[in-house]
């Protein structure tokens, strides 16, 4: 009987076991997925955006990683410069030309060492204890060799002859004097050499300058612009010379430096027209003086003779020209006669301004032009410088030939 009921005993609890195995086993079957991970807290958080910076989406990084890698590294701003406009230029500085008296003499030296074979070799010659016919055909020689002209230096081998015959003795001293005298004679001193600048008319002294390109004539006119305004005159310019394209550039330039308006037309216009201009400009302006510089070669086929003779008649309808000056270079000797003739025969020279004096020119050239035209050589120019033309004086010339 016992055994009876133990055996139940065990069999309901071996049934009530694998129950309960069954129940869990269901049960286990019919549980959720467990939760995700909680997040590590110890992990920093991200930075929060600065105000006005825009959230960086992955498309951003991508770009910003590429620009990284690839590209250098971009410059930083820098502020924009603002340039300010330019400063206008100054006015050029208006220069004080030297005083003209006297400057052939403050110049003399200069003249002397050019000229000085001249009348040292004259002086030599006169020196010698015979004076034979040998003699004068080297002093006519010398003379003719520096350009002085037959004419001329006939006369003074003649005149030479007979006073030194006559004086019997010769010392240095006075052969000096002998020889001076008579080159005077021929540079005719009695000749009025001042620059014509003073009308008789209300109007301005009214100066035209001519000669051939080449000679310096444009240069010229600046100088004696400077010379005049060294005087204390009012000055205008006239750039007639509407060949050369620089001409008038360089005629503004000189009259700049001094202060002296130029009056000025396009490359290759009519110069009687420019000339017009500038003398009612000076008149309209109360100028004392006004300078044309005229051209010595033409852009059309025109004479140039006709040309210059048009320019003096426009000219002359405001008023009469007080001084026509001619420019030669020295250094051509005879050929600057020819050129001389030619400008003669049209317009009235009335004064002749010899330039580079001072180079390889034969100062014989001032007597035979003299001579040639019948008109006195007023102004020389002996050098570069702006103050290099000079008021030309016989005295002071003839003592730096020999040297006295």
């Amino acid at each position: 009987m016992d055994i009876v009921i133990l055996a139940v005993v065990i069999a309901v609890v071996v049934i009530g076991a694998l129950g309960g195995l069954v129940v869990g086993s269901r049960r286990k079957k019919q549980l959720p997925p467990p939760p995700p991970s909680a997040p590590d807290i110890t992990a920093a958080p991200p930075a929060e955006p600065h105000v006005g910076d825009e959230a960086e989406t992955p498309r951003d990084e991508a770009r910003r990683t590429i620009e990284e890698v690839d590209l250098p590294a971009a410059e930083p701003a820098t502020e924009e410069v603002v340039e300010e406009a330019p400063a206008a230029p100054a006015a050029p500085e208006i220069e004080v030309p030297e005083p003209t008296a006297g400057r052939l003499v403050r110049l003399r030296a200069r003249l002397s060492r050019s000229q000085n074979a001249l009348g040292k070799g004259l002086l030599t010659l006169l020196s010698r204890e015979h004076l034979d016919e040998d003699t004068w055909e080297e002093i006519e020689d010398t003379l003719l060799t520096a350009d002085v002209g037959v004419q001329p230096t006939q006369e003074l081998v003649e005149n030479l002859r007979e006073r030194v015959k006559v004086l019997g003795t010769r010392t240095p001293d006075e052969l000096r004097g002998l020889l001076r005298e008579e080159l005077l004679k021929l540079l005719v001193p009695e000749f009025d050499r001042s620059v014509k600048t003073d009308s008789n008319l209300d109007t301005p002294g009214i100066v035209m300058v001519v000669g051939v390109n080449g000679t310096g004539k444009t240069t010229t006119t600046g100088k004696l612009a400077r010379v005049l305004v060294a005087d204390g005159k009012n000055v205008v310019l006239g750039a007639a010379d509407t060949f050369r394209a620089a001409a008038a550039d360089q005629l503004q330039t000189w009259g700049e430096r001094v202060g002296a308006r130029t009056v000025r037309g396009p490359e290759g216009g009519d110069p009687a027209s420019i000339a017009f201009d500038a003398v009612k400009e000076g008149i309209e302006a109360g100028a004392d003086v006004v300078l044309i510089d005229t051209a010595g070669r033409l852009h059309t086929k025109t004479g140039l003779m006709d040309e210059l003779g048009k320019v003096k008649r426009v000219v002359e309808k405001h008023a009469p020209l007080d001084e026509v000056l001619l420019v030669l270079d020295a250094t051509t000797g005879q050929n600057g006669l020819v050129q001389a003739r030619v400008f003669a025969e049209v317009v009235d020279i009335t004064g002749i301004v010899l330039t580079k004096l001072d180079g390889t020119a034969k100062g014989g050239i001032v007597v035979a032009v003299q001579r040639e035209l019948g008109v006195p050589v007023k102004l020389v120019g002996l050098g570069e410088g702006p103050d290099d033309l000079a008021p030309f004086e016989p005295e002071a010339f003839v003592d730096a030939l020999i040297g006295e």
